[in-house]
């Protein structure tokens, strides 16, 4: 077989394609879906959610906060044949009013997500907290998380105009109820506020008048009231109630469900010289901004020239005693650095979200630090280890398609190893191995010039 031909076994490397979302749009010519790359789906919620923001870091935050909870609630409308609405329902997108200044926000923090344990945080935002945010648990209790807790807002407050006031007309009331399906007396005469959440919110209202009295989850009634009134009537769940010439009094703090980042109050912080890290500190304690998975709690395991990283030592100890053991075998072939470092990862997403590797490959080596997805194989962790004594032993650069196949030659990979049984064949396993000194032979190097690398599995 000619050399060229042997080189042509080499797998091609898969190119990466920027992520899609499949967003329902509202035009005047009617309603579709269309796809949109990932940051611009983020500018477009930006300038829907947050445009009036005086703050450029408070921007950013938004962009971060926004890109997050897309990556987090990607598919949300999956039933329907597409990722997200264009309303506030997902998050609201407004193509016409991106600017410049928007798209400086979004680029400054491209790519960049919220992590909480190795996985992208559930970084909701509300308009306004009024004070004190709210509880995730209370508004979605399968979003419970210590970072969505409910504090104080000291930010928030800075600004008068979170208070507010509506008159609602008892009669008007009944009927909003009534179109939106809800159960209620045929009058409401009087609204009692019978159970409340940690932040001090209406939970359960009790309504009573002409046909008896109904409870109803204070949330069923802001929403029947902002779609029947209008939402600038019942603006949170944060209020008192009172009767006041014959008509109900709501008096509150706030606008929206309150939990995580309010935007009034991240606005204020980036007035006040706050960087939109230090706001996503604020709003999302815990978590932490960046490119790939963190907020992992790793635990330290040491053994004789290898560490194990885990997040699940009992599951995972017994590695480091196979690791060993496959590395003195591997050193057989090849020298080994001692201070090799393994990192095991709880599951296939964590993995994917730290690596940027896809759920089909097994592990990922960079220098001597060796990254595997669970659950992990002897042969991979061979194939890896060789793959560091390969970068320990090369002294000059050398293409991937040959490191990954010498790596699977030397594990005894059948059926894998491209064209490196051939080029063992033809000059011999010890002149090979002294490639990872000298470099390729001309030969070789000029019949693989054209050739694309492997992708390390």
């Amino acid at each position: 077989m000619k050399l060229a031909a042997v080189l042509l076994m080499a797998m091609p490397v898969l190119a990466a394609s920027p992520v899609m979302f499949k967003v329902q749009v509202r035009t005047p010519e009617g309603t579709r879906i269309v796809e949109v790359p990932i940051e611009k789906y983020v500018a477009q919620a930006v300038a829907g959610e947050s445009s009036v923001f005086r703050s450029e870091e408070a921007l950013k935050a938004m962009a971060v906060a926004a890109r997050t909870y897309a990556v987090r609630l990607r598919g949300r409308h999956a039933s329907e044949g597409f990722d997200f609405c264009s309303s506030t329902h997902c998050q609201r997108l407004d193509a016409g009013a991106v600017t410049e200044r928007i798209e400086a926000a979004v680029t400054q923090t491209e790519g960049i997500l919220l992590w909480f344990e190795g996985k992208p945080a559930f970084a909701c935002y509300t308009r306004d907290c009024g004070g004190r945010s709210e509880d995730a648990a209370a508004v979605w209790p399968d979003q419970a998380a210590s970072y969505l807790k409910s504090r104080d807002d000291p930010y928030c407050t800075r600004d008068p105009s979170i208070h507010w006031q509506w008159n609602g007309d008892p009669s008007q009331i009944a009927e909003a109820l009534r179109r939106a399906q809800l159960r209620a007396p045929a009058a409401v005469d009087q609204i009692t506020i019978v159970e409340r959440t940690a932040s001090g919110r209406a939970r359960t209202l009790l309504l009573a008048g002409r046909g008896g009295a109904q409870k109803i989850s204070a949330g069923s009634f802001r929403f029947a009231m902002g779609r029947e009134l209008g939402w600038s009537t019942v603006r949170s769940d944060r209020y008192e109630i009172r009767m006041g010439n014959g008509r109900l009094v709501f008096e509150g703090t706030g606008s929206g469900h309150g939990v995580g980042l309010c935007q009034r109050g991240a606005d204020q912080m980036g007035l006040a010289g706050k960087s939109y890290r230090e706001i996503l500190a604020f709003y999302y304690p815990g978590t932490e901004p960046g490119l790939t998975g963190r907020g992992i709690s790793w635990q330290r395991i040491g053994g004789e020239g290898i560490v194990l990283l885990t997040a699940r030592p009992d599951r995972d100890r017994g590695l480091l005693l196979v690791a060993e053991r496959v590395a003195r075998s591997v050193g057989q072939q090849l020298p080994l650095p001692r201070d090799i470092e393994m990192r095991v990862y709880p599951d296939i997403d964590t993995f994917r979200n730290a690596t940027g590797e896809p759920g089909s490959v097994a592990a990922c080596t960079i220098g001597r630090k060796i990254h595997f997805q669970w659950p992990v194989r002897e042969a991979t962790i061979r194939h890896e280890l060789l793959h560091v004594a390969i970068g320990y032993a090369a002294r000059v650069e050398l293409p991937v398609w040959f490191q990954e196949g010498l790596a699977e030659y030397l594990g005894n990979e059948k059926g894998q190893a491209g064209g490196l049984p051939h080029l063992v064949e033809h000059y011999g396993l010890a002149s090979v191995l002294s490639w990872l000194k000298t470099g390729l032979p001309a030969e070789v190097r000029n019949a693989s010039a054209n050739q694309a690398p492997v992708k390390s599995r």
